[in-house]
């Protein structure tokens, strides 16, 4: 997780400073990431939806999912699934704001 806290969160905008930039830039260099990043804005999905999206297994998705969160660009939560618990992921940051100092 990023050591500054996000600035703005609440309207969207993940503002990021310091050594968290090159983290947040790593994490959006990926096309698949951005691509999943694009996906969840709209609504909470679970890593199966993410993993068919992507057109890669679960565990890979899992994989692009926790450097996104790592990042600070989204949130994972468990919920009550048809057979156990599923991994949900969301996302409110719509702008992304690299403060280079």
């Amino acid at each position: 997780m990023m050591s500054d806290k996000p600035i703005g969160a609440d309207e969207g905008v993940l503002t990021v400073k310091g050594e968290d930039v090159a983290k947040v830039a790593m994490a959006l260099s990926s096309q698949t990431r951005i691509q999943i990043l694009n996906f969840i804005k709209e609504k909470d999905v679970d890593m199966q939806e993410v993993a068919e999206l992507i057109k890669q297994s679960k565990a890979n998705a899992s994989a692009q999912m926790r450097i996104l969160e790592e990042a600070g660009l989204v949130k994972t939560s468990y919920k009550p699934g048809v057979r156990g618990v599923k991994k949900v992921c969301s996302t409110n940051v719509r702008e992304v704001r690299l403060i280079l100092v």
